[in-house]
Order: structure tokens, then sequence, then C-alpha cells
């Protein structure tokens, strides 16, 4: 019987193939954070602009956020949209962020089957 580490191990194997992949620029530490962040508040369906995200204090000083978010945007991850208000913009995650995340449940799901 195979112990819930080795599912997780495995699970972390295959994401480090994923990541191998060249669709996508690579994250640092800092920015994987962001990304989680942002992904959770799409999945909440609630808005999250720039400002919001520099107001997490968890995610560092608001100069580095703001850093992350536009290297982030260079390699692909994230979208910013105009909003009601044109001093703010609201981050999204794009379309090959999402097929990311799609990856990534698949590769969970493989883990867990022993595949």
């Amino acid at each position: 019987m195979t112990r819930p580490a080795d599912i997780y191990l495995r699970f972390l194997h295959l994401v480090d193939a994923l990541r191998t992949l060249p669709t996508l620029g690579p994250l640092d530490a800092r920015e994987e954070r962001v990304l989680t962040v942002v992904a959770r508040a799409a999945q909440a369906q609630q808005r999250l602009s720039v400002r919001d995200l520099m107001a997490q204090e968890h995610l560092g000083a608001p100069a580095t956020i703001h850093a992350r978010v536009t290297a982030m945007r260079k390699k692909g991850w994230l979208t910013l949209a105009d909003t009601e208000d044109t001093r703010r913009k609201q981050v999204d995650l794009t379309p090959a962020a999402l097929a990311y995340f799609d990856e990534l449940s698949g590769l969970l799901v493989k883990a867990a089957e022993g595949r």
C-alpha cells in the first residue's frame, strides 16, 4: 500500500517535469506565491487589483510585488485589465496560466492513481 507521502512526492516529481516545458517563463518562489493569490481570487470570482496585491504584506514590499507582477506579465502568467477606475488595474491569469493549473490538476490525479 502506498503511503500518502508517496503520492505527494510523486506529484512533486511530476510537477518538476511540467516546469521544464517551455510554455511559460519560470517563476521564483515569490512569483509562485503571487500566482497562488491571483489563482485563488479567480477561483472565488473575486476582483483583485495590483493595489490589492501590494497590500498583502506576506507577499513582500509593495515595490517588490509590483516588480513581480511586471515580470510575470512578461513571462506570460498574468494580464492586467482596465477597471472603471483608470488608475486601478485588475490582475487576471492568462489562458496559458489557466492551462498550467489544468495540467497541475491532471498531475495530482495521476499521482493519486499511482501512474
